[in-house]
C-alpha cells in the first residue's frame, strides 16, 4: 500500500440540500427533544411542529423567531439552511 500525500485529497462537496423542516427536525433531535418538548419551549404546538418538519405548512417569520429563540440560534440558520449548514452542528 502506498502512502498518500495530503495534497492528493480534495474537500468533499455537499450532496444534499436541507429543507427548513429538515433543519428543525435535525436541531430538535440533536437536542434530544420530542416535538412536544420543542412545542413547550417555542410556544408552537407539537402538531404544528410536525407539520413544519414535514413541509405541510409554511414557516413564517413569527414561527422562525419562536424556534430560533427555543434553540438559542440566529433565525437565519432555520430560514437559510443551505447557507448556514456549519452552524447547525454548532447549535447542538
Amino acid at each position: 500500500m502506498r502512502a498518500c500525500r495530503q495534497a492528493e485529497f480534495v474537500p468533499a462537496k455537499a450532496h444534499a440540500k436541507l429543507t427548513t423542516g429538515e433543519v428543525i427536525r435535525m436541531l430538535r433531535e440533536l437536542k434530544g427533544w420530542t416535538q412536544a418538548e420543542l412545542g413547550r419551549r417555542s410556544g408552537i404546538s407539537a402538531t404544528n411542529i410536525s407539520l413544519l418538519e414535514n413541509k405541510k405548512v409554511e414557516i413564517g417569520k413569527k414561527r422562525v423567531e419562536q424556534l430560533a429563540k427555543a434553540f438559542n440560534i440566529h433565525p437565519a440558520i432555520i430560514m437559510f439552511p443551505e447557507y448556514e449548514a456549519k452552524e447547525i452542528q454548532k447549535a447542538a
